[in-house]
């Protein structure tokens, strides 16, 4: 497990190494400020169409072929997008590296599976958190030097160190992660047919929608916030290292809040934290409104990080309960999807809003789909005791329902 976290550790700081900065990268690109928020939306979303589809398909193979070769797969492929990065000349050019980033991905979900498949039961759900905390001190470490490299060096540089990165963490995994011998033998399958085992699992799909939703709300922002962050400081120059601090200090907050959230869930029940850390987390994003200073945006987005870092290992726990080990692979691939789904949603509607409306309003906006998960949560779910099998053979028995 801790090869896998510090091997997520490095894919997360990868990312976070060039994909924030891409907003700023097109202005390096020749787009001009009018359309720069046109074009970030197209940019981050256009990989997330692509991983949406593919996700499935990787869980798939990950199942049937070992999840470890999917890891080794997408991190020597990632490797050499990073790098493509480094080398386009306009924003169609980076529209089609990330497409194909979209198209490779799959090192973080297939690491997660086979730390779910590993886990001792208990132990499950601080597992998971301890590796959501990676994926968010990756996401200090990325933010931190990206800004540093990109100041000094230009941005073209921290893409080919992002490379280095993930094709470290792909080495390590080659070297030391021995997934083992898998208990339950996985059945062929096609794609359809997994979702249409979701489908007959109503608590499963509403996971899902949750994980859609929280996506969609954060990626509204995301593409946005380097814009918004040189905005507040009045100036364009040293805005990159600006965004790198506040990215670092989230995954801060993330490193500090996923495990616990974690433990309090094994203790007190996944749904209720998932609920709490879904209305808190929209109400402090929401409070960004009325922020109009640099230092105050910081605190808040900290403290939204909190919160933040307790929403996708609540509801990949619940995901691991609600699926056997033969099934593991294609349920984290349909997690991905979910995810990849939301993240492409999000920046498209963000960066229409942002071109019709100012950033204020797409952080109410946020908050309030945030509070609307929440809610959703709340009212919707409640405990039961699992009896029996569920319809489909690949599925456990359900220890949640949803009152329609």
């Amino acid at each position: 497990m801790w090869i896998l976290w510090a091997g997520v550790l490095l894919c997360s700081a990868s990312y976070t190494m060039a994909v924030p900065f891409l907003p700023l990268f097109l202005l390096e690109l020749g787009v001009g400020d009018d359309a720069v928020n046109l074009w970030a939306g197209a940019v981050h979303a256009s990989a997330f169409l692509v991983g949406a589809l593919m996700a499935p398909l990787w869980g798939s193979l990950a199942d049937k072929y070992g999840k470890r070769k999917m890891v080794i797969r997408a991190g020597l492929s990632l490797a050499i997008i990073y790098g493509l990065i480094a080398f386009v000349h306009n924003p169609w050019e980076l529209i089609g590296v990330r497409m194909l980033h979209g198209l490779v991905g799959g090192f973080v979900p297939a690491s997660m599976a086979i730390v779910a498949s590993i886990a001792p039961k208990e132990q499950i759900g601080w597992s998971l958190g301890m590796m959501q905390a990676g994926t968010m001190t990756g996401g200090i470490m990325g933010p931190l030097f990206g800004g540093l490299l990109a100041n000094a060096f230009g941005q073209r540089l921290s893409f080919i160190i992002a490379a280095a990165c993930i094709l470290i963490a792909t080495l390590a995994v080659i070297g030391w992660v021995k997934e083992g011998v898998q208990r339950s033998p996985a059945k062929r399958s096609r794609i359809i047919e997994d979702v249409r085992v979701v489908l007959q699992s109503g608590a499963l799909t509403r996971l899902l929608l949750l994980l859609l939703l929280f996506q969609l709300a954060i990626n509204m922002i995301q593409p946005l916030l380097t814009l918004h962050i040189a905005h507040l400081q009045g100036d364009v120059k040293g805005a990159v290292l600006s965004s790198g601090f506040v990215f670092a200090l989230i995954g801060v907050a993330g490193i500090i809040a996923s495990p616990t959230w974690g433990r309090i869930g094994a203790r007190r029940g996944y749904m209720p934290i998932l609920a709490a850390c879904f209305a808190a987390a929209g109400a402090t994003v929401s409070l960004q409104f009325f922020v109009q200073e640099l230092w105050l945006f910081t605190v808040v987005q900290f403290v939204f990080g909190l919160f933040m870092a307790g929403i996708v290992p609540n509801i990949n726990t619940l995901v691991v309960q609600h699926t056997d080990e033969a099934f593991r692979g294609r349920s984290f691939g349909l997690t991905t999807s979910a995810n990849q789904l939301g993240a492409m949603i999000g920046p498209l509607i963000g960066g229409a809003l942002g071109y019709f409306l100012s950033i204020g309003w797409i952080f109410v906006t946020t908050g309030l789909l945030l509070l609307a998960g929440g809610l959703a949560v709340w009212t919707n779910l409640r405990p039961v005791v699992a009896q029996g099998d569920t319809a489909s053979p690949s599925l456990k028995a359900e220890s949640i329902s949803f009152r329609e």
